[in-house]
């Protein structure tokens, strides 16, 4: 079987077969891209590569592949302020040999999917607010490194043992090197199986138990071990590093009943006066320890009310369970009454799908609105789908873009049940109305061209520019809206398309083509052929628009694709705008929306500053 190789290798060396092609697992960049999903906040933008149309996800921050490029061994996005879940899928990732999360804000329970990793050597959860229990890792036979905020009763075979920190947590007992091991409370005894025997790991390079609560003294066979790997625990050792002995005795009814305080040196009797002073000063020290106890829980909960606003329930279909509202700067709480009252009883609708309907509303300030709602049953509304619809609030209301629609605020009700957006409404009709609904309203050559340009600045400035990336999944002419002056603005109505995609169990809907970036450069060339042809990007008798006008463009006889109703049009426009409409959909060229717009900027002859009346009054005089 070694002909093939050669075969490859004789073929890559004509450039005929590219030698690097190696098919990379999708269930581990689903696995990837289902963690990504589960992450709410991103303050540092650490997962802003993460593409999910990438079939292959070596080059991902924080992501680590095999010196073959055919599977993933590491994952280490740690510090980056994270906030959202683990998820199950990380089993999918069956050569992982790292995971490291450490320092972050990650909620929830550590998936009990973890313990299929055979492969895994490094866990490090450390530093985040998980909850529940440790799932057992026996299975793990291979792992050499254990960081997280408490240690399991049972941690298996440990054989590998290389680095061990268990460090800033709250672990109880002594360090039997040994004959038993670190526990969690006097209560709770390893079995014969967990026994870690310290002084046996002959691979023990590392260790770090500081910050706990362990009693005894430190075993001999660890002198080699620095003094600051033990300090802050209520060991016997003569050192100023450990905890005082009036912190230890608070915890006297888990501590290990080997740690006493030192005796009276009088040798005799304790004087009369002691007794009431000892009761005095124990009142005080009680009073003083419940006061800071009741003021520390106060200031816990409020900091949890503001850095985790969205607590996952058991069953995360029970949406009723994020009872914290939404946080998000600038973005305007509307209620349902007003709302309601603005777009006149919900009756003023200007957009109905499947999925969402649009109102148009004038709020009290006169503001002109149109408000979006989500056409869904409060029973199919999931926690997933609360956590994407905040989520999405958050990315939207960060816009800020004269092309793209602007949000200003959303409606989150209960009663009834309400989840909507309102976005600045845009009051000159769509594009597709102006080019196929609205007769005796043309649009003359220089305002299509201003509008080309106009959509693909939006679109530059939603793939490359906000953060995170964000793409239209259902780009069309009905999605470009128009102002008194003829400026284009993306509307983002069908976002609940995403939001509802993305909080169902089928973890393929990302990867439709019309949800990314390709999906949107393809919708943009058909527009521009909608835009200078006049013609529907499809109906019954006429076709689909790509395949009319693939014959033209191929022959370069461009003059045949324009609308006839112009009266006139500029050929050096139509060649560059037939240039970009090739790229977009009759080739994979790999040409990024930025490029797009950047050779429409320089190949169009429209100025988007001035004003377009002279422009067509000329035309209109030569005609």
């Amino acid at each position: 079987m070694i002909v093939l190789p050669l075969f490859q290798l004789l073929l890559s060396t004509l450039g005929l077969f590219p030698l690097n092609t190696v098919a990379f697992p999708r269930n581990e960049v689903e696995a990837l891209n289902s963690f990504k999903r589960a992450i709410f906040e991103d303050p540092f933008l650490v997962l802003s590569n993460w593409n999910p149309i990438d079939s292959n996800p070596c080059n991902w921050r924080g992501v680590s592949c095999s010196e073959a490029g055919d599977y993933v061994i590491k994952l280490n996005v740690s510090y980056a302020s994270l906030r959202g879940f683990l998820v199950p899928e990380f089993h999918l990732l069956s050569h992982l040999q790292e995971l490291i999360l450490h320092q972050n804000y990650l909620i929830g329970a550590i998936p009990k999917e973890l313990c299929l990793l055979k492969s895994l050597q490094v866990l490090d959860l450390g530093s985040n607010r998980l909850t529940g229990s440790i799932p057992q890792l026996g299975n793990i036979t291979s792992i050499k490194k254990i960081l997280t905020w408490k240690l399991p009763v049972e941690t298996g075979n440990v054989k590998n043992l290389k680095n061990l920190r268990l460090d800033k947590n709250k672990l109880l007992g002594s360090i039997q090197a040994s004959e038993s091991s670190v526990f969690l409370s006097k209560d709770v005894r390893p079995s014969k199986e967990s026994r870690m025997g310290l002084c046996g790991a002959s691979q023990l390079r590392v260790i770090d138990l500081s910050n706990n609560f362990l009693v005894g003294s430190i075993p001999k066979c660890l002198n080699y071990v620095p003094r600051s790997s033990f300090q802050g625990n209520c060991l016997q050792e003569k050192n100023p590093s450990q905890r005082s002995p009036s912190i230890c005795r608070s915890k006297r009814g888990l501590v290990n009943s080997k740690f006493k305080p030192a005796k009276h040196r009088s040798g005799g009797s304790k004087p009369r006066w002691l007794l009431p002073l000892e009761i005095v000063t124990a009142t005080v020290v009680v009073s003083i320890f419940t006061i800071v106890i009741v003021i520390a829980i106060q200031r816990w909960k409020a900091t949890r009310s503001n850095l985790v606003p969205w607590i996952r329930a058991s069953s995360f279909h029970d949406y009723s369970s994020f009872s914290s509202d939404l946080n998000v700067k600038d973005a305007v709480k509307y209620s349902r009454q007003e709302l309601e009252a603005a777009c006149e009883g919900f009756s003023n609708i200007i957009v109905s799908s499947t999925d969402h309907v649009v109102y148009k509303g004038t709020m009290e300030s006169g503001v002109e609105v149109a408000v979006s709602s989500v056409s869904v049953k409060e029973e199919n509304w999931t926690g997933y789908s609360e956590l994407y619809f905040q989520k999405e609030v958050s990315c939207l209301i960060k816009l800020d873009h004269k092309n793209v629609g602007k949000l200003l605020g959303y409606c989150r009700e209960c009663q009834p049940f309400t989840r909507m957006l309102v976005f600045n409404y845009v009051s000159n009709g769509t594009l597709h109305e102006h080019l196929h609904d609205v007769e005796g309203c043309q649009l003359s050559w220089p305002r299509r061209m201003k509008i080309v340009i106009g959509i693909a600045n939006g679109l530059k400035y939603l793939h490359s520019e906000a953060h995170p990336p964000l793409t239209l999944p259902h780009l069309n002419s009905s999605c470009v809206y128009l102002t008194e002056d003829f400026s284009p603005k993306l509307m983002i109505f069908e976002c609940w398309q995403t939001i509802l995609a993305r909080s169902s169990k089928s973890s393929n809907t990302l990867s439709n083509t019309l949800s990314h970036e390709n999906g949107n450069k393809h919708a943009f060339g058909v527009m521009l052929l909608e835009i200078i042809s006049g013609r529907a990007p499809y109906c019954k008798e006429k076709g689909n628009i790509v395949d009319w006008a693939r014959e033209y463009l191929e022959s370069n006889v461009l003059t045949y694709m324009v609308d006839p109703e112009l009266k006139d049009f500029r050929y050096e426009d139509l060649k560059t705008v037939c240039q970009v409409i090739k790229i977009c959909c009759m080739s994979s060229g790999s040409k990024s929306m930025s490029e797009l717009c950047d050779m429409l900027e320089s190949g169009l002859s429209v100025n988007m500053n001035a004003s377009l009346g002279w422009a067509e009054l000329e035309l209109q005089l030569n005609s």
